[in-house]
């Protein structure tokens, strides 16, 4: 049996997985408790939390380890974790994702940006930033994201056995699906191979933030303002889909695109900017303009109803949606 490198006051060494439905992090979260129970020994526990069970929602998995003489008698979520894995960096947007982070803990993320990107990114006051591109990974090797992420997890867990993982993996996929069974090895090996860190350590004075549970409230009895009046109601115009983008993302070439909208009636969010201009005749009509990737989750719906090759279907960079995007005109929103 192996000793855990560090454990809270219940004797638990804890692991978060925050990602979006269709990733993996479920499977990957069962995996890993299964290599650290039948693989060296531990106690362990996996499970995880989510809403609707839909491709893009929100989605967390949580293990605990500890010693054999440590009884789990906790099966809460994870709310202080010594390892967080972020699967989708965009998540950073709507969830904080590092919530209840110790100084020393480590941050896992798929991403091409640096750790010190990553950093600024995440609001991070200090601890351990590592990064792998598992997406870029997993589409080269054409396999899972999970798999990937897997690999950085056991490079940064190193009293988990990798060579046991490549068991697990083989035995999972070896009867229905041998073909898959050397791209997840290789993914999974890439992705412990493939991993970056850097330590930051905090500045002079600074303290990391007080914790606060996951569950609490925006609007409590305590918090919500006088007479209940909700000050920013959710509604379409402020929601954010890029969490929902899976590495895939459709790109407009102006030059190409014919404006038949062919693109707008297949597209379930409304992405398309239009602009109602005049033609060559000088009678209006509407010319599309962009695209408003706030509101994309990538389905590349348009991409396979566009006559002309004016979308694309390319892999997601960091920055081009930022870069690129092309706002609505919204006059009644702020």
């Amino acid at each position: 049996m192996v000793n855990l490198p560090k454990v809270n006051e219940l004797g638990f060494f804890e692991i978060r997985l925050e990602s979006i439905g269709g990733l993996g992090a479920n499977l990957a979260g069962k995996m890993l408790a299964e290599a650290g129970v039948m693989g060296v020994g531990l106690n362990g526990v996996s499970f995880s939390s989510y809403g609707s069970e839909k491709k893009g929602s929100p989605v967390k998995a949580h293990i605990r380890f500890c010693d054999i003489d440590t009884r789990i008698r906790d099966t809460s979520p994870v709310e202080r974790p010594h390892v967080i894995g972020i699967f989708h960096e965009n998540l950073s947007k709507t969830v904080n994702v590092i919530s209840g982070m110790r100084e020393d803990s480590i941050v896992l993320v798929n991403s091409k940006q640096s750790p010190a990107q990553l950093k600024d990114k995440l609001k991070l006051k200090g601890g351990v930033i590592a990064v792998v591109d598992a997406t870029g990974i997993a589409m080269s090797e054409n396999n899972r994201v999970n798999m990937a992420m897997l690999g950085g997890l056991f490079r940064l867990c190193d009293f988990l056995d990798a060579e046991f993982m490549k068991g697990v993996i083989r035995k999972s996929l070896e009867k229905k699906y041998p073909g898959a069974v050397q791209p997840a090895l290789n993914t999974f090996q890439r992705g412990f191979d493939e991993v970056q860190f850097q330590t930051f350590e905090l500045a002079e004075g600074d303290v990391m933030p007080d914790f606060v549970r996951m569950d609490t409230p925006v609007l409590g009895y305590e918090t919500q303002p006088i007479g209940g009046l909700i000050t920013n109601p959710g509604n379409s115009i402020l929601k954010d889909l890029s969490i929902s983008r899976a590495g895939m993302m459709p790109h407009f070439a102006d030059d190409k695109c014919i404006h038949c909208a062919a693109c707008d009636n297949v597209c379930p969010d409304f992405c398309f900017v239009w602009e109602e201009l005049p033609d060559k005749k000088g009678r209006p009509q509407m010319f599309l303009q962009g695209i408003d990737y706030q509101y994309c989750k990538g389905c590349l719906k348009c991409v396979q109803a566009c006559p002309t090759e004016a979308l694309s279907s390319e892999l997601e960079e960091g920055g081009y949606a930022d870069d690129h995007r092309v706002p609505h005109r919204f006059h009644l929103a702020i």
